[in-house]
C-alpha cells in the first residue's frame, strides 16, 4: 500500500481510542481519521487479486448501537447497578488500586458492557435485540484481540457473578457455580488462576477483588475443563460405569432415564447439585451449532471434521448440562468468533450475539500488541503486480505446486523459499546480536506455519543440514518441530501426564518416554518457548503444520514465515496473531506504549496498515531485570499479618475531648453551589436564553436534625459488626448527640467570610462536603473511644511472606541486596534508593523489603472511600522488632488520614501480640532515616 506510516501505537492502552488509521481508497493510502474506530471486520472483496485491496469493512450493528449507550450510562455513574457492582467498578478504576497496573480500557469496556446488558434499567435497553445461536440458553460473546487479557475479563465476570450473588442469595441474575470450557490441556492449566483458592489467582494478583471481599467470593464454585472433558459417553459405557461400581447401580429401567444426570455429575463434579451456573467458553469460536451447508462441506472436503467434532461435543455437552441443571448464561471469549458458513472461506459467519468489540486493528494501534511488519516489496526483476514474491509465498508457481506433493524429507525445498528464510534468518541473526547485547538469556524466535507435514519435514531436515546459509539459526537441539497429532493427543488429556526420569545402568538419568509422556514432554516444551529455567527456553525457530496451539502465548517471537493457502484474513489474523505478545508493558513519556516488532513473510494480511522505513530487525526489548526471593537469602524472609479490616470495641459511654478534636476547614470553592444553563440553537449555546440551578432550595427544605440523623446513620451503619457491647439503639443515639454537638461547634470553619456568617450557605456547604464530616466525626470517635482492636484475617491467606512474591520483571532501576530475601530492590526515586542502601549497610537493621508486588496494604477511608496504602518499607530491626517505614517529601491531609490508619494496623497488630513488636514511621528527607530507625529502637530500650 501506499505511503510510509512512521508509528501505529496512536492511543493509549488506558483510554478510549481517539483515532484510528484509514484507508482512503482513491489516493491508495492511510492517514489518521479522528475518533473510534467502528465495531466491525474486513472482508476481502469478492474476485479481487489486487495487491492493495482493503476489502470490505463490515460493521457489527449491534455492537455500534450498545457502545454510546454504555459509554452514557458509565458517564452517569452506572445507574442501575448494585452496591456490589458499583463497588467493584469503582475498585476496577481507581488510581490508588491500580498501583502496580492498570486495566486496560477493552478490558473494561467489555466487562462494563456485560453489566450494562444486565443491570442498567430496562428503558436503557430498548431496541438492543442480541441474536444467538438458536440453542436453549443464552449467549453473549466478548470480542477480544489477542493479547488484550481475556482472562482477566474472564476473572472479572467470575467476580461479579460470585459477589452478587453471595450478598445477596435471591436475586436470579447472579451465579455462585461457574464452569469454564478451555480448547485444550495448556489453556486449561493457565485458567486455574480463575479459582480463587489458587496460590497464584487473578483475584488477588491483579487486584481485581478489594480484600475484605475475597472470603465472599470463595463461597462460589468454579470448574474447568478442556472441551474434551464434555464428551459423552455412550448408553454401553454408561452401563459399564454401573456395573463397575463408578455409578450407583440403578434398576435397569431407569438406565436410560440416568444418563443425563450420570453426564453431569461426572463433568461437574463436587458442582454437581449446582443449579443455573454461568459457563465462560476460552477461545469460543469452536464452540459453535453446524448448519446442513456446512456439514456438506465437512463431508466433501473433509477439511473441517475435526473441527466439527469439536464443536458438537463441545456445544452439545453444554446443551447435556443446560437440560440437568440450567445455563444462567453463556460468556463467549475470542479473537476471531467466527463459524464455518459451507460457503467460502471470506463468508465465514459472524456470530451474531458479540456484545463487544476490540479487534486487532484496535489492539496494534492501542499497542497492546507487538506491530506486525508485512514484506511488501523486494528488489527483484518480477515486479509487474507491484508486490513482493515473498508477500504470499505459498501461491507463487514456483512453490506452491512443489510443496503441495508427497515429497521425501530430504527433497531440496524451492529456491525462492531457501531465498525466503535466508533473508528472514538474516534478519533474526541480527536480532540476536542486538538481544545478546543488552544481555537477553533467551533467544528471539521465528515460527514457521506450513501447509503440510511433508513440507514440516522437509523444512526441518533443511535447517539441520545447514542448507540455509544462517549456521546460528540451523542448530537442530534449538529447532522445535511441532507433530500436530501428537500435540493434539496431549492437548485432549484432561490432566497433565507426569513426566518420570529412570536412571539406566550406568546411574545415568536418562528418560525412558511412554508415547503420552512424550507427548506431554512436547505440549511443556511449546507451552514454555522463550520461558527461563523451563523445557523451552532456548528453542529459536518453530516449524508447525496449519495452526499453533490455541493459548500459545510464547512472547519473543519476531520472526513469521506463513507457506500455506491464506484464503481468508481470519486466516492471517489467527496465524500472525500467535506472534503478538508483547514482553513489556511500560509506559513511554507521551503515555504510549512503546512499539514492539514482529516481521512477517508470505501471510498476505492486505487489511492491516503497515509502518514504513528500512525494513530493520526487531529491536530488542528494554533489558529487564528479574525480580524474585531468593532462596540463599531466605534468612532475611520477612513475614506479616494480612488483614482484612479492623474492628474497634468501643466503651459503653461514648464521649469526646473537644479540646483535642482537630478543626475541619471547607473551602466552599472546592463545591459547586450554583450552575446555569444557556439554551442550544444551531449546536450553539445562545447567552440571550438563560436559567440557574441552586441550592437554596434545599437548604430551605432540609432541616439541620436531617443532616445530623444522616451523618449519624453513616457511622452507625459502618459499624454494625458487634463492636459494641450495649444494645445497636444506644450507640445511635449517642453518636447523633456527637454529631449534633460537632454540627453546632466552632470545629467546622468556612474559609470565606460570607459563606461562614450566612447560615443558609452554611448548612449547603456542609450538606456538599458530608463524606468530609462523617470521616472527621467517625475518625475521632474512633480516637476516644476504642477500647480494643481486633484485626481481622484473610481467612484464606492469614499471614504473608517475601516468599510469595510471584517472580516479575522491571526495566526500571534496580540493586541487588544483601538484607532483603527479594533478589533486587526497585527504585522509583532517588531517594528510596538511598534509604535501601542505609538498610542493606546499616548495623541496626536485620533484614528489609521493598513493599513492591508484596502485597502489603494498610486500608484507610479518606472522604467517604475506602482507599489501600502501602508503606514503603518493612524493617526487622536487630533486635527482632518491625518497622513499617513511609517516606513522604510533601505531607497532605490525605497522608496525615493514612497515618492514622496505620498507627491503629499498628496498635492492633501488636495488641494481637502474634507477630512480634511493630511501629512505624515516616521520612520526610533522606537524612532523617537513621534518626527514625534509632528513635524506633529506643522505644523499645524504654
Amino acid at each position: 500500500m501506499a505511503g510510509n506510516i512512521d508509528k501505529l501505537i496512536i492511543n493509549s492502552p488506558h483510554q478510549e481510542p481517539q483515532q484510528h488509521w484509514f484507508y482512503d481508497r482513491e489516493n491508495r493510502n492511510f492517514f489518521i481519521k479522528e475518533g473510534r474506530r467502528p465495531a466491525g471486520y474486513v472482508m476481502a472483496t469478492p474476485n479481487s487479486k489486487a495487491f492493495d485491496d482493503p476489502g470490505i469493512f463490515v460493521e457489527i450493528d449491534i455492537v455500534n448501537k450498545i457502545r454510546p449507550r454504555v459509554q452514557a450510562w458509565r458517564e452517569s455513574g452506572y445507574p442501575g447497578v448494585t452496591g456490589i457492582t458499583k463497588r467493584l467498578l469503582e475498585h476496577w478504576q481507581a488510581p490508588e488500586e491500580r498501583k502496580d497496573r492498570r486495566f486496560f480500557f477493552c478490558q473494561l469496556e467489555a466487562i462494563e458492557t456485560l453489566i450494562w446488558l444486565t443491570e442498567a434499567p430496562a428503558a436503557d435497553k430498548v431496541g438492543i435485540d442480541i441474536q444467538g445461536d438458536g440453542g436453549a440458553f443464552e449467549r453473549w460473546c466478548s470480542k477480544m484481540a489477542t493479547g488484550s487479557g481475556k482472562t482477566i475479563i474472564m476473572s472479572m465476570i467470575i467476580a461479579w457473578n460470585f459477589l452478587n450473588k453471595v450478598t445477596n442469595p435471591t436475586d436470579a441474575r447472579f451465579s455462585k457455580y461457574a464452569l469454564c470450557v478451555a480448547p485444550g490441556l495448556t489453556v486449561k492449566s493457565r485458567l486455574q488462576v480463575l479459582q480463587p483458592t489458587h496460590e497464584e489467582n487473578y483475584y488477588e494478583e491483579f487486584n481485581i477483588v478489594p480484600a475484605a471481599l475475597m472470603d465472599k467470593l470463595r463461597q462460589g464454585k468454579v470448574i474447568i475443563h478442556n472441551w474434551h472433558a464434555l464428551a459423552w459417553d455412550s448408553q454401553d459405557k454408561i452401563d459399564a460405569k454401573v456395573e463397575k461400581g463408578y455409578l450407583r447401580s440403578v434398576d435397569k429401567r431407569q438406565r436410560m432415564q440416568i444418563s443425563g444426570e450420570a453426564y453431569v455429575r461426572n463433568v461437574l463434579g463436587e458442582m454437581s447439585n449446582a443449579r443455573n451456573i454461568i459457563v465462560l467458553n476460552d477461545e469460543a469460536h469452536h464452540a459453535w451449532r453446524m448448519n446442513p451447508e456446512a456439514v456438506g462441506k465437512y463431508k466433501r472436503t473433509g477439511s473441517s471434521k475435526d473441527s466439527a467434532e469439536e464443536a458438537t461435543i463441545w456445544v452439545g455437552g453444554l446443551d447435556k448440562i443446560h437440560e440437568q441443571r440450567g445455563i444462567l448464561k453463556c460468556f463467549d471469549l475470542s479473537a476471531t468468533p467466527f463459524t464455518p458458513s459451507g460457503k467460502k472461506a471470506a463468508e465465514d459467519a459472524l456470530f451474531t450475539w458479540i456484545v463487544s468489540d476490540f479487534g486487532l486493528n484496535d489492539a496494534i494501534e492501542s499497542g497492546l500488541v507487538k506491530t506486525p511488519r508485512v514484506v511488501v516489496r523486494d528488489d527483484s526483476e518480477r515486479t509487474k503486480e507491484l508486490k513482493s514474491r515473498l508477500y504470499h509465498i505459498y501461491a507463487d508457481d514456483e512453490v506452491k505446486d512443489d510443496i503441495n506433493r508427497k515429497a521425501d524429507e530430504t527433497e531440496p525445498l524451492p529456491d525462492l523459499l531457501i531465498n525466503a528464510y535466508t533473508l528472514l534468518g538474516l534478519d533474526w541473526k541480527e536480532t540476536k546480536k542486538e538481544w545478546d547485547d543488552v544481555g537477553h538469556k533467551v533467544p528471539p524466535v521465528m515460527i514457521t506455519v506450513a501447509n503440510r507435514t511433508e513440507t514440516s519435514a522437509r523444512i526441518k531436515y533443511a535447517f539441520d543440514h545447514n542448507q540455509i546459509s544462517i549456521p546460528e539459526l540451523c542448530a537442530p537441539d534449538k529447532t522445535l518441530q511441532i507433530d500436530s497429532k501428537v500435540l493434539e493427543k496431549a492437548e485432549s488429556e484432561t490432566e497433565a501426564v507426569e513426566l518420570n526420569i529412570e536412571s539406566d545402568e550406568d546411574g545415568d538419568e536418562t528418560p525412558k518416554w511412554t508415547k503420552a509422556q512424550q507427548a506431554e514432554l512436547l505440549r511443556l516444551t511449546v507451552d514454555t518457548v522463550g520461558k527461563e529455567g523451563e523445557p523451552g527456553e532456548q528453542v529459536q525457530n518453530v516449524i508447525s503444520v496449519g495452526m499453533l496451539s490455541e493459548g500459545w502465548d510464547a512472547k519473543t517471537v519476531t520472526h513469521i514465515m506463513g507457506l500455506r493457502a491464506f484464503s481468508s484474513q481470519l486466516l492471517c489474523e489467527q496465524v500472525v496473531g500467535r506472534g503478538l505478545r508483547r514482553v513489556s508493558y511500560d509506559v513511554g513519556d507521551d503515555g504510549l506504549f512503546e512499539p514492539e516488532y514482529v516481521n512477517i513473510f508470505g501471510v498476505p494480511f492486505t487489511f492491516l496498515p503497515h509502518e514504513g522505513g528500512e525494513g530493520t530487525p526487531p529491536p530488542p526489548p528494554k533489558p529487564k531485570t528479574k525480580i524474585e526471593p531468593r532462596k540463599e537469602k531466605a534468612e532475611h524472609e520477612i513475614t506479616f499479618p494480612n488483614i482484612v479490616r479492623i474492628d474497634h470495641v468501643y466503651r459503653p459511654q461514648l464521649k469526646l475531648d473537644w479540646d483535642k478534636v482537630n478543626t475541619l476547614e471547607i473551602d466552599p470553592y472546592e463545591s459547586i453551589t450554583e450552575a446555569e444553563l444557556a439554551a442550544i440553537i444551531s449546536g450553539k449555546a445562545n447567552p440571550k436564553v438563560k436559567s440557574a440551578i441552586g441550592l437554596e432550595q434545599i437548604a430551605e427544605d432540609t432541616r439541620v436534625q436531617s443532616i445530623v440523623f444522616r451523618i449519624a446513620s453513616t457511622i452507625y451503619n459502618s459499624e454494625k459488626r458487634p463492636n459494641w457491647k450495649g444494645s445497636k439503639e444506644i450507640f445511635l443515639a449517642q453518636v447523633v448527640r456527637i454529631v449534633e454537638q460537632f454540627i453546632d461547634s466552632d470545629k467546622i470553619q468556612i474559609k470565606n467570610d460570607l459563606f461562614h456568617q450566612d447560615d443558609s450557605k452554611r448548612k449547603i456547604l456542609i450538606i456538599l462536603n458530608m463524606n468530609k464530616i462523617v470521616q472527621h466525626i467517625w475518625s475521632a470517635i474512633r480516637s476516644d473511644n476504642t477500647e480494643k482492636l481486633t484485626p481481622i484475617f484473610d481467612k484464606e491467606k492469614p499471614i504473608r511472606s517475601t516468599e510469595d512474591v510471584r517472580t516479575w520483571y522491571t526495566s526500571k532501576p534496580c540493586e541487588w541486596t544483601e538484607k532483603s530475601h527479594i533478589s533486587h530492590c526497585v527504585y522509583d526515586s532517588g531517594w528510596e534508593a538511598s534509604e535501601a542502601y542505609f538498610f542493606d549497610k546499616s548495623d541496626l537493621v536485620e533484614s528489609f523489603v521493598k513493599n513492591d508486588h508484596l502485597g502489603f496494604t494498610i486500608l484507610y477511608n479518606h472522604k467517604g472511600i475506602i482507599r489501600k496504602f502501602y508503606p514503603d518499607f518493612i524493617l526487622r530491626l536487630v533486635n527482632g522488632d518491625y518497622m513499617a517505614l513511609e517516606t513522604k517529601g510533601v505531607d497532605s491531609q490525605q497522608n496525615k488520614t493514612k497515618r492514622e490508619y496505620l498507627n491503629e494496623w499498628i496498635n492492633a497488630v501488636n495488641n494481637h501480640g502474634g507477630f512480634g513488636k511493630w511501629h512505624w514511621d515516616v521520612s520526610f528527607h533522606p537524612s532523617d532515616i537513621e534518626g527514625l530507625v534509632k528513635k524506633c529502637m529506643d522505644k523499645e530500650l524504654a
